[in-house]
């Protein structure tokens, strides 16, 4: 893929994440509390995300194994970084999930779709496309790698701990909802994807990338209406227990 290809790729993708951001305050993605029958056959939850996520770890390895900078300093630490978060959520995130709940395997085909989609994105970029004076070893003192750093490892952390809060809300046996209290949820009541999104938006600025950037857009494409649509979940449901909490940006939003 030569440089104007690859940026009339971004451009279709970013088009797409706004009718995908648009569509999703109208359509609740049937997975997780919004399931649903209507949307077809369906996988359990755990094979459903790794069969969802590890197509990126994949990709992105594929990608990093066959470029001539696979040794490169800089190069192998987004390397390092991408693959973390990927490893820890198509293989150990499962793992760690309770309950027998389903995953419609339209939304997982869609899922995959997206991460091949985004890790020949940030692979291309990284590993061939960028300038080969761009990503030396001064990149690790630059203020874009200091501070996407900071803000890519506060958001995994943010998220991680998020999705333990959520897994710990139900004694084993028990199926009733709960409106989770503990970390970030004091702010807001989509804490883990906050996290996601001050991971993804550390990834844009420690890369300083477009493709970065697109990913970033897609981050808030998919889950800042969802986590609308949960919001007045919780409303309903808990009434004013939910106080003044926002959806998912802190004080904000």
């Amino acid at each position: 893929m030569n440089l104007e290809s690859f940026h009339l790729f971004l451009g279709l993708m970013s088009l797409i994440a706004l009718v995908v951001f648009v569509a999703l305050y109208f359509v609740k993605a049937g997975y997780g509390m919004f399931r649903s029958r209507s949307w077809g056959l369906s996988l359990n939850n755990k094979v459903a995300w790794v069969l969802m996520e590890a197509p990126v770890f994949l990709v992105m390895a594929w990608l990093w194994w066959n470029s001539e900078r696979r040794s490169e300093p800089v190069a192998l630490a987004f390397f390092l970084f991408f693959q973390l978060h990927y490893f820890q959520r198509a293989f150990v995130f499962p793992l760690l999930m309770k309950g027998k709940s389903r995953m419609p395997v339209v939304i997982m085909l869609m899922g995959i779709t997206f991460n091949i989609l985004n890790g020949l994105m940030q692979g291309e970029w990284i590993f061939y496309l960028a300038p080969d004076n761009l990503y030396i070893s001064g990149w690790f003192s630059t203020p874009q790698f200091i501070i996407g750093t900071l803000l890519f490892f506060i958001g995994m952390g943010i998220n991680w701990q998020s999705d333990y809060v959520i897994r710990h809300l139900r004694k084993p046996g028990d199926t009733r909802h709960y409106l989770p209290q503990k970390g970030m949820y004091r702010y807001v009541t989509s804490a883990n994807y906050w996290g996601e999104i001050v991971e993804w938006a550390g990834w844009a600025v420690l890369t300083w990338s477009l493709s970065g950037a697109v990913f970033l857009w897609w981050t808030v494409a998919n889950l800042v209406p969802r986590a609308n649509a949960i919001w007045h979940r919780y409303r309903d449901e808990f009434g004013d227990a939910v106080g003044k909490r926002k959806r998912i940006i802190p004080f904000v939003y």
